[in-house]
């Protein structure tokens, strides 16, 4: 029976990978974007209706939800979190939704030093609080980090990865296999109301091993050159990023080397037990993705 379903942040990393899932599997999705551009067009040429709204207005988030059996929600890392957690719980009661997955961070926890992670705790207990049936998702780094500028500039001109994420290791997540878990949870929600999963990809590693890998696709030497946090902020803050975004980047670091971030995809971890694909690993990332890295 086909079903309807609201995707937030629609033309994101993981907003549209789960809407290509839906509508593949013979559902209908609202999509719910910032601005009409290319990115949503291509949505609406797929077959998703597009909805032009912003997630701090409470009537457009209301409007939005109107008529869908479940939702996904997902926020940049910027402030507003909170608010905007609070207008979707409230609209997601009024339409009465089956469930509400909500892409929160590994990190997220109430003593965090990180303005946004500790936002992130604070929405996870509104939405547990509103009542309405919730599924919390917590993914270590994405795949996609390695892609952004101020990681993969240095990859392309320099040959390094130089972060100051010290020896700590993770298993980077790509966005389309979060999706893949998204759309099968938004699919059939009941098995999974009321957790809160961690999403990591197959393998864990630190940087030194994650750099042997762009080496061997890449064909030439990539090496890890640890930062330091303030060599980090000076990066940082050379791509004219948020302050609140760099505090958040500055703590994560500190998470990082602290094991924060660590783990594998495994039972706790539901990737490939409910999706029954295994995610993929950071080789077959890069080589998806190798005219990022020049």
């Amino acid at each position: 029976m086909q079903r309807k379903y609201l995707i937030t942040a629609a033309t994101g990393k993981t907003g549209v990978h789960t809407v290509r899932h839906l509508l593949d599997a013979g559902h209908a999705v609202r999509a719910f974007v910032h601005k009409e551009d290319a990115r949503s067009a291509a949505l609406r040429e797929l077959g998703a209706e597009i909805f032009v709204g912003d997630l701090l207005q409470h009537d457009d988030v209301i409007q939005a939800m109107q008529g869908v059996n479940g939702a996904y929600l997902c926020f940049p890392v910027s402030p507003g979190y909170i608010q905007a957690t609070a207008y979707f719980a409230d609209a997601a009661r009024r339409a009465g939704v089956e469930v509400v997955i909500e892409m929160s961070q590994i990190s997220a926890r109430e003593d965090s030093k990180s303005h946004a992670a500790r936002d992130h705790w604070i929405a996870e207990r509104v939405l547990d609080w509103s009542g309405v049936p919730t599924v919390h998702i917590r993914p270590t780094f994405f795949s996609e980090w390695l892609t952004f500028p101020w990681v993969s500039d240095h990859i392309v001109k320099d040959n390094r990865i130089t972060l100051p994420y010290g020896a700590g290791r993770h298993a980077p997540i790509a966005a389309e296999d979060q999706a893949r878990l998204i759309a099968a949870v938004l699919s059939d929600p009941q098995p999974h109301i009321g957790k809160t999963y961690p999403l990591f990809g197959p393998v864990e590693m630190d940087y030194k091993q994650i750099a042997e890998e762009l080496s061997a696709v890449l064909g030439r030497t990539i090496t890890y050159t640890p930062s330091t946090l303030e060599q980090y902020r000076e990066n940082l803050e050379s791509y004219g990023l948020p302050a609140f975004l760099i505090q958040h980047f500055l703590e994560v670091a500190v998470d990082y080397q602290n094991g924060i971030f660590a783990g594998a995809d495994g039972e706790e971890s539901p990737i490939e037990r409910v999706t029954g694909k295994a995610p993929q690993t950071v080789r077959a990332f890069v080589e998806a993705n190798r005219e990022v890295f020049g």
